[in-house]
């Protein structure tokens, strides 16, 4: 199966498929996806989309986001749901190069995890509901608001620590894509220096973290977020294969 799949107008989309599980089986394919700003897709773009059959689209962006960059073309059938994750703004100018890009990303994933409980948990829920698959979840870049909620579905599904942070640096495949597509619609802008960095360092500093705080990612999801029981095994039985050793 491919991992990536490529569009001329999105540098991030990628099928969550294919990580094993503790228990012996597997994330399913086309099931979830994760991808950067689907506001991009257009013409062919747009056509190769559809043919995912995607039934329903998760959009972590707040709604300022999408009203200057548009949100996925309305699609009959298609639900879509405006989640945004993000409570505290970013204030890049704290940056401290000391720390690094890694500590700075993964600080500001914990506050997420801190803002955005509601919404995480309608997202899971959303997730849950095999009814609801195929999912997209995307925010602009697909890596930090996305990484989050990724790195959650992953845990709850038994995929291991370094196969989410693997899945998450996969995003610096796109790192130099972004960069030049920002350069080119903001040519006077300054950038700072982590801008579009996925290092797998961050999302292993958020994993350590939040487990450190909770206990474990579900812990986390079971007790703070509030994720049901019922609906965490929902979500097992239909992103998993069920293969078991």
């Amino acid at each position: 199966m491919i991992r990536h799949i490529e569009f001329a107008n999105l540098c991030n989309f990628r099928d969550m498929g294919g990580y094993p599980t503790s228990d012996g089986r597997a994330v399913r394919w086309q099931r979830l996806y994760r991808a950067d700003s689907l506001g991009w897709l257009d013409r062919d773009d747009l056509a190769a989309f559809r043919a995912l059959r995607v039934r329903t689209v998760i959009d972590l962006r707040h709604p300022f986001e999408i009203e200057r960059m548009g949100r996925v073309p309305e699609s009959e059938g298609q639900r879509y749901h405006n989640l945004p994750i993000e409570g505290r703004r970013w204030d890049v100018n704290a940056y401290d190069e000391a720390l690094g890009v890694a500590r700075y990303l993964a600080d500001r994933y914990l506050e997420v995890t801190e803002d955005g409980v509601a919404n995480l948990r309608t997202a899971l829920e959303t997730i849950a509901d095999a009814g609801n698959a195929p999912v997209v979840i995307h925010c602009a870049a697909g890596k930090d608001r996305t990484g989050v909620l990724a790195a959650l579905v992953l845990s709850l599904a038994g995929v291991s620590e370094d196969d989410i942070v693997a899945d998450y640096a996969l995003t610096g495949l796109a790192t130099e894509r972004f960069v030049a597509d920002w350069r080119r619609r903001h040519p006077d802008a300054a950038l700072w220096p982590g801008f579009g960095l996925a290092p797998a360092e961050a999302m292993r500093f958020f994993l350590t973290d939040l487990t450190a705080r909770h206990g474990s990612p579900e812990r986390y999801v079971a007790q703070v977020v509030g994720l049901s029981p019922a609906a965490t095994e929902e979500l097992r039985r239909h992103l998993l294969t069920e293969s078991r050793p």
